[in-house]
């Protein structure tokens, strides 16, 4: 599909739909693989929260929004994880 009929289509589709394409991509797309980000479609804004494990999946995540919703500016709330090794065990 080329890029000016998705354009098209996002600004036609309901924001639900827009936000389920959305979600479908990052769940799907082999760069991203990502279940749990919420999308919020506000007009021509379409909003990213969650979290993500790296800086380089939340980077990941905004370009897969964006392929997707081509017509839609992108705002990546996600954050990135503090994920640690497991230290010692905690005294009680």
């Amino acid at each position: 599909m080329s890029d000016a009929v998705r354009h098209d289509e996002t600004h036609h589709d309901a924001p639900h739909y827009v936000a389920a394409r959305v979600q479908r991509a990052l769940a799907e797309d082999d760069r991203t693989n990502e279940l749990g980000i919420r999308v919020d479609i506000r007009g021509d804004q379409l909003y990213l929260r969650g979290a993500v494990e790296c800086e380089e999946r939340r980077r990941l995540v905004a370009t897969v929004a964006g392929e997707t919703a081509p017509g839609l500016k992108v705002h990546n709330e996600v954050t990135v994880m503090d994920v640690r090794e497991p230290g010692e065990e905690e005294s009680l």
